[in-house]
């Protein structure tokens, strides 16, 4: 009976204390699962907005200044993201650190997990922020354009071919040039400089973007009834689109991307002659290019790019930044009349007498091609982002 009184007056003495630790433990406990519930929402808020970047999302910034943060550009959340039953508020962040040459954005991500007055034991408001800043890269094969030609195999000049511009390929070697081939540039290879080659899949999807909602199954035009075309997306029945003029001599002017599933085949029908107006848009094609050597002219600036060969023969018109480019195939380049622009692709090269192909600059030039981050609100895919920064801090 004694060691039972003492058990009860030792029971009596520790149980009050210890339901308040337990109390104290499971009050923490709830703390602590609505802080990590908190949490995850707001790291889920903050991969939402990576993905919104890296997909390109995102329609409209607004400008805004401010002491703490000069010269964002600024997107908020239409509305809350509802994650683990707590509200989520996401700001994103876009400054560029290079306004110049507007080549390197970083962005800077808030968002914010609110709990208000969950109930239960711990009935508290809180919040949780995750702040996290990123770089994005973006497609950019601009370094093609900075050369006259570049191959990533061979290249071939023949006859009295003149170059004013640099050179570059795999191989210095690889290059074969006739006696009377004149280069007024450098001849580079990867033992000086690398350059990142486009893949077909890359510039396919880069270019099927701007013809989406677009499509034709037409395997002819007649410039004579279509002057203009574009954006479109042509499946030729035939596997060949056809362009043709059986009209006066007229010009086919393009108002959009043209992109072909087949072959491409500029027609020369008698004296019907006709131009071709890229109008600073670009002509894809996933199969060949064929441009005859009479009756088509080019005009430019733009894009004319090909997944297989190109035959390239039309006289040229002007003296604008045209791109010829075969991505897996070969360039057959013999165009009348002096080219101004960059050749692309496993080249072989033979101008008329007198003939010179010209390399000039194509910044500002409105070329529609992936050049890395530039002045305007249209940015290139994404190709990767970098996470910078990440940092919590709970309320």
């Amino acid at each position: 009976m004694f060691l039972v009184l003492i058990l009860l007056l030792i029971g009596g003495l520790i149980a009050t204390p210890l339901l308040a630790h337990m109390g104290t433990g499971i009050l923490a406990g709830e703390v602590y699962e609505k802080r990590t519930a908190e949490l995850y929402a707001a790291d889920a808020g903050v991969e939402d907005a990576i993905w919104s970047i890296s997909h390109q999302t995102i329609e409209s910034w607004e400008w805004q200044e401010s002491d703490e943060y000069p010269g964002w550009w600024v997107y908020e959340y239409p509305e809350l993201l509802i994650v683990n039953d707590r509200s989520v508020d996401i700001t994103l962040y876009k400054q560029d650190l290079d306004p110049t040459c507007g080549e390197e954005l970083v962005y800077r991500i808030l968002a914010t997990a609110m709990t208000e007055d969950g109930g239960g034991v711990a009935s508290i408001a809180t919040t949780t922020t995750v702040e996290a800043y990123l770089s994005a890269s973006y497609m950019d094969f601009s370094s093609l354009l900075d050369n006259a030609i570049v191959s990533y195999d061979t290249i071939n000049l023949k006859g009295d071919t003149v170059v004013d511009g640099d050179i570059w390929l795999p191989d210095e070697e690889d290059l074969d040039t006739d006696p009377n081939v004149t280069i007024n540039g450098t001849v580079r290879d990867e033992d000086d400089m690398s350059i990142t080659w486009p893949t077909a899949e890359q510039l396919s999807s880069y270019y099927l973007e701007y013809v989406e909602g677009h499509s034709d199954t037409s395997s002819s035009i007649d410039i004579k009834y279509t002057p203009t075309i574009g954006p479109c997306c042509y499946t030729p029945a035939g596997g060949t689109l056809e362009v043709d003029n059986t009209g006066d001599p007229a010009t086919l002017v393009l108002e959009g991307t043209v992109y072909v599933t087949g072959n491409l085949d500029f027609q020369q029908s008698g004296s019907h002659e006709y131009t071709v107006d890229l109008n600073g848009h670009t002509i894809f094609v996933e199969g060949e290019i064929v441009f005859p050597a009479k009756h088509v002219s080019i005009s430019g600036p733009g894009c004319i790019i090909a997944i297989g060969d190109i035959d390239f023969q039309p006289a040229i018109e002007g003296d604008e930044f045209v791109l010829v480019m075969s991505i897996a195939g070969k360039v057959n380049f013999q165009p009348s009349g002096d080219f101004t622009g960059c050749i692309a692709g496993n080249a072989h090269v033979e101008l008329k007498p007198g003939n010179t192909i010209n390399w000039i600059s194509p910044e500002g030039k409105g070329l529609d091609f992936p050049m890395g981050v530039g002045d305007d609100d249209e940015l290139p895919p994404v190709t990767g982002v970098r996470i910078e920064s990440w940092e919590v801090s709970q309320q």
